[in-house]
């Protein structure tokens, strides 16, 4: 038996460095022969009961007939190791056929050892970083007997009044790609390997563009607003390898999600081949009888496994009805194999068969480890944004600081949205890490207890600052206030935090405002009340050591925001990415501007708002360093190319200030006309550059040209011949344009 366990576990590693050709999960001839031997064996009671998946809790014992009879495929929300081994125990020893159970839990941006939340990772434009970090979340998760995280969330947000905007990583649909295969890349591994957690890619699809940014409701997505900037992501993710995908709560046009078989059987299944596992969100099937798309468990039961759907997540709908809509015809023994065949395929390539338990002790040890401390304070010093400074950072050395503000210490809230298994008791808030480090130089006086508190005077306060050379003031969102269900109509700052910072800036003494949040919150009015502003996307485990380096200088901000910083809540949606209008923005006449009695005019004739013109706070792909860039001699090796060819683009970085600081170069590309009409720019690539003072470097990026294709007006994706732009530069909206010409 060891032999064989060593020759299948050989086997599978090789197996895993190389995808049979026409699967996107890597599967092989073995693993299929394998899943169809068992397949072979199963009643249709015992598949049906492979495709549900409940939430434990509890009493395992409750469970217990259940699992004999095999009807149970999947749990989540279970995370104590020894009663996981029960429950597989259970399912491996005393069912009929021993299917091991796949064990899931949402560990969204780390399990114990928490890193900043997924719009903080985008914020880094740092893939390889990120990739680090899901490896570091399965390492952790798995060890507990956790194998299947319901991560990356790829939707596209551009209204940050969407809670969810804090699970993703933003507007943009190349950064979003990106950043999605590295994710699916670390949790997954080597499938070969005890420590591959599968990936789940969701929400499957357009949930992102949920209308008025009020979480579960419509989108109203045209085919080509998915295929062009929806989809991209999700399909960048199946080919990177993932082993699942989850469906959504939105109906889009008037269909949900887990019924839409032209998003899921079509375009998934069929287009690209997906031979994963697709599961529902939590009880999404049921929840269409809410929509008006199906009558009762029964008829969703029946819609949703004609979509394609194989396990339903907390319905019972499969469970309750499968058996008898195939009795009566009205579903297909087959269509039930298929989704059974996908669903043991991934137990089968995690290795469960072989080995279902845990070590528990084992797995005790790998949390927090040093190195996973580590990659997260990293990570948290990567991701955050400096907006604003006048020069008082980086602060010297020896300096008295006041330590104020809701955010300063505040262990739970720090770790973010979807931290189920962070533990505040591990978490170094931005006070403790710069008392550790300044001994008797930090002043400590909250203000606010909480970001929501309202108060009216700050007298303790403006006390303490006048004895201080520098105000730290950490404001931002509790983590209640973003996340799934957490949609905001207002985005300033809650409470009194922005009176605290006005209070604050009347001392005279330098204010720096840190602001902690799940989302862009809408901070135009708190600007003038602080010398500097350092944004972080709640940062985690270890965002007290990160920003007190960063403040200090010891490491240097390099940060960009993944998404529009907007003015106002009322700007929402604004994204960089947007189309050209037929009267774009070329200035006009402000409220202030308009004279009393004005006659009917159109007031400038473009597009823009009466009260807050054209533009954003802070632009998509923005963020200031400790030191300066100039980009120069930006060429490309030619003006005209076909549409085969690789495109090779140069440019000078310099480092013209006084310290080393890393620069994320953007190339952005415009194609001028269209069957349809085109984005004014899309982000093409990106590249991380550190250098010392002084330093210059050549940097040469190459980009296909098929990467200018897109879905026009026949719906056929391809690059179109004609005049482009291409801008190099540090952000979305700077830099001087070249053009050239696809023939």
């Amino acid at each position: 038996m060891k032999r064989t366990k060593i020759l299948f576990l050989s086997l599978m590693a090789v197996l895993a460095c190389s995808r049979q050709a026409g699967t996107t999960t890597g599967s092989t001839p073995e693993v299929e022969a394998r899943v169809d031997k068992l397949l072979s064996q199963m009643t249709l009671q015992e598949k049906i009961g492979q495709m549900n998946q409940i939430s434990a809790g509890g009493d395992v014992a409750q469970y217990a007939e259940a699992l004999r009879a095999g009807q149970i495929g999947s749990i989540l929300n279970e995370v104590d190791p020894e009663k996981i081994n029960e429950y597989q125990r259970l399912a491996v020893e005393e069912s009929r056929l021993g299917i091991p159970l796949l064990v899931s839990r949402d560990v969204i941006h780390g399990f114990h050892t928490l890193f900043p939340i997924p719009l903080g990772l985008a914020a880094t434009f740092d893939p390889e970083l990120v990739e680090k970090g899901a490896r570091i979340a399965a390492i952790e998760a798995t060890a507990q007997g956790i194998r299947w995280t319901f991560s990356p969330m790829l939707d596209i947000a551009r209204d940050p009044r969407w809670g969810r905007i804090a699970e993703g990583s933003g507007e943009d649909t190349y950064l979003d790609a990106r950043m999605g295969e590295a994710m699916v890349r670390g949790y997954q591994g080597n499938l070969a390997d005890s420590t591959s957690m599968a990936a789940c890619i969701k929400h499957f699809v357009g949930y992102g563009a949920a209308e008025g940014g009020r979480d579960y409701n419509s989108t109203y997505l045209t085919e080509r607003q998915l295929r062009n900037v929806y989809l991209p992501p999700f399909e960048a993710a199946v080919k990177a390898g993932a082993l699942t995908l989850m469906t959504s709560f939105n109906d889009n046009d008037g269909v949900p999600s887990t019924g839409n078989t032209f998003v899921v059987k079509d375009i998934l299944r069929g287009e690209w081949g997906f031979d994963g596992l697709v599961v529902t969100d939590w009880n999404s099937m049921g929840e269409m009888i809410a929509h008006g798309f199906g009558e009762d468990r029964k008829d969703v039961a029946e819609k949703a496994v004609k979509a394609g759907v194989d396990m339903d997540m907390m319905t019972y709908g499969f469970l309750s009805h499968l058996e008898e809509l195939v009795k009566e015809g009205a579903v297909k023994e087959k269509a039930i194999d298929q989704a059974v065949r996908n669903i043991l395929r991934v137990k089968v390539m995690l290795g469960l068969f072989e080995h279902p338990y845990v070590d528990v002790a084992a797995g005790r040890a790998v949390q927090y480890a040093p190195e996973h401390l580590a990659a997260a304070q990293k990570t948290a010093e990567e991701s955050a944004i400096l907006l604003k400074n006048t020069g008082v950072l980086p602060l010297k050395a020896g300096v008295r600081m006041l330590v104020t503000g809701p955010l300063a210490d505040a262990p739970h809230d720090q770790l973010g949205t979807w931290s189920f298994d962070g533990e505040k008791e591990h978490t170094v808030t931005p006070l403790k890490a710069l008392q550790a480090r300044f001994p008797g130089q930090v002043t400590y006086v909250p203000g606010l207890q909480f970001s929501r508190e309202k108060r009216e005077r700050f007298d303790d306060v403006l006390a303490a600052a006048r004895h201080a050379d520098v105000v730290l003031a950490f404001v931002g969102e509790e983590a209640i206030l973003s996340g799934e269900a957490h949609s905001l109509a207002d985005l300033n700052l809650k409470g009194s935090q922005s009176e605290l910072l006005k209070a604050l800036r009347s001392t005279g003494k330098p204010v720096v405002a840190v602001v902690m949040a799940g989302r862009p919150l809408t901070i135009e009015r708190d600007l003038p009340h602080c010398d500097a502003l350092l944004y972080s996307f709640h940062p985690g485990t270890m965002g007290g050591p990160a920003l007190a380096n960063l403040l200090f200088g010891d490491v240097v901000p390099s940060g960009k925001t993944p998404v529009t910083f907007l003015r106002t809540a009322g700007q929402a949606p604004m994204y960089y990415n947007h189309n050209m209008t037929g009267r774009p923005f070329i200035g006009g006449l402000l409220l202030d501007d308009i004279p009393l009695e004005a006659g009917q005019t159109s007031l400038g004739n473009t597009s823009y708002y009466l009260d807050y013109g054209a533009y954003p706070l802070f632009p998509f792909g923005y963020g200031l360093s400790y030191t300066t860039f100039a980009y120069s001699d930006i060429r490309l090796d030619k003006g005209v190319y076909g549409k085969d060819d690789v495109m090779g683009i140069s440019f000078t970085l310099t480092n013209t200030g006084n310290c080393e600081g890393t620069e994320i170069a953007q190339v952005y590309v415009r194609d001028l006309v269209g069957s349809v009409t085109r984005p004014v720019k899309e982000l093409k690539a990106f590249e991380r550059i550190t250098l010392a003072p002084g330093e210059s470097r050549t940097v040469t990026l190459s980009l296909p040209v098929s990467e200018l294709a897109f879905y026009g007006l026949d719906m056929v994706k391809k690059v179109e011949p004609g005049d482009f732009q291409l801008w190099v530069a540090g952000d979305s909206a700077s830099g001087e344009a070249l053009s050239f010409k696809v023939k």
